[in-house]
């Protein structure tokens, strides 16, 4: 392969490992009929009482710093948790204040969701928070400026790319909104999330082989890594965090780190220098086309 992105010297792509942190919030936005259903809300509170802990422990025993995802209603009720990933030398990032479907908030009250997890996170931390996930949904037009008009420099939210890009400006001359792009392949979510009643998922055809995830997640770093990419791993406390699914993703690190020339960061600091060295969004990306169709729309 001979046109790699240039990553920092020596490293031949990058690895980033986010993790989101919802506790009950998370199943509560995507199936709120588990109201009051203490047996299945305990599958979710799992992360908060056991998973946080059992993670944290794995990242620093690998000495690798992550990048945690939390809405604000989350780090208020659970600042010993919060407490415990600052201590780590983790980044906090924002994902709103309430776990919520974006498709069903306006402009508006997205930026306010924003605001208020911001707020909330800042007094908690200490820091304001730079990242941004989305909790469920889509953003609307025009929430991009919002995140950078409250200070968020990075998200890792959208699909369909293996490298980070900048989001298209309209205020050119603004600190540019660099963009971690996600893979489905590369979550716990899909392969490990489940509830007997209510079925989680609906079809209820999961949980998968541990050997065989591995070996997934394996082979499609052995992927990023040939073609010089940005591996974001999207992982739960209370699906990674078990006895047995932890040791998974301790082999997998562990393979990565025999790379020497693989950049293990956080998301910030991934986003930080791609904003400075990384190349301009082309014309033909996805996201530019989106980003002119929606302008052309809006006029």
């Amino acid at each position: 392969m001979t046109d790699l992105p240039i990553w920092p010297t020596p490293y031949r792509c990058a690895v980033v490992v986010t993790v989101d942190y919802n506790d009950t919030h998370g199943i509560l936005t995507q199936a709120p009929a588990v109201a009051g259903r203490d047996k299945t809300l305990s599958v979710w509170r799992y992360g908060t009482t056991r998973g946080v802990a059992r993670l944290l422990d794995t990242l620093a025993d690998l000495n690798v710093r992550s990048s945690w995802c939390i809405p604000g209603i989350v780090a208020e009720e659970n600042p010993d948790q919060i407490d415990a990933i600052l201590k780590g030398g983790h980044e906090i990032a924002c994902a709103g204040y309430r776990h919520q479907d974006y498709d069903l908030l306006s402009l508006a009250e997205q930026e306010a969701e924003l605001e208020r997890g911001c707020s909330v996170l800042a007094r908690l931390t200490g820091h304001k928070p730079r990242g941004f996930r989305l909790p469920a949904g889509n953003w609307a037009p025009g929430f991009p400026e919002a995140m950078r008009r409250l200070g968020i420099r990075w998200s890792s939210s959208l699909r369909g790319d293996d490298l980070p890009f900048a989001h298209l400006q309209s205020v050119p001359g603004s600190a540019p909104l660099i963009e971690l792009p996600l893979h489905y392949e590369l979550e716990d979510e899909p392969y490990f999330a489940f509830n007997l009643s209510p079925a989680v998922p609906p079809a209820q055809s999961r949980i998968a082989s541990y050997s065989h995830t591995l070996k997934n997640l394996q082979m499609d770093f052995a992927g990023f890594h040939r073609y010089g990419l940005c591996y974001v791993l999207r992982l739960h406390p209370e699906i990674i965090g078990t006895p047995g699914r932890i040791g998974l993703l301790r082999e997998l690190m562990e393979g990565i780190q025999q790379h020497p020339d693989v950049w293990i960061a956080t998301a910030e600091e991934v986003a930080q220098w791609w904003a400075q060295s990384g190349p301009a969004l082309p014309d033909d990306h996805p996201a530019a086309v989106y980003a002119r169709h929606t302008t052309e729309h809006q006029l």
